[in-house]
């Protein structure tokens, strides 16, 4: 259900999706990260059909989110109609996590 992106999808992906989307930046090396895996794992099952799950290595394809200025991981992009309308940074329990996607699909 979670969709990997790469530079050369990015646009594809995230920017043409008609539906909104979720973009997850990490790297395998992050402790936060490897700790919120599972929870965008959980609310990609649980926002089946309203929202686009993805995920971004910023070791291998960071270009893809300079212009977003992603300087910290994790780091949560929320995309509507190929525009960043929401940016979330850091850890975070399951039921806040829901409640930010929840708020952003409003």
């Amino acid at each position: 259900m979670v969709v990997k992106v790469t530079s050369d999808t990015f646009e594809q992906e995230i920017l043409k999706s008609e539906l909104p989307v979720l973009l997850d930046c990490y790297a395998d090396w992050c402790g936060p990260c490897k700790m919120m895996s599972p929870v965008v794992d959980q609310a990609a099952e649980q926002f089946a059909g309203k929202l686009k799950v993805c995920k971004l290595d910023v070791d291998t394809d960071g270009d893809a989110v300079r212009a977003y200025r992603v300087m910290s991981i994790p780091n949560f992009l929320f995309f509507k109609n190929g525009e960043l309308v929401k940016n979330a940074v850091g850890g975070m329990d399951p039921a806040s996590f829901g409640k930010l996607i929840e708020e952003v699909l409003a």
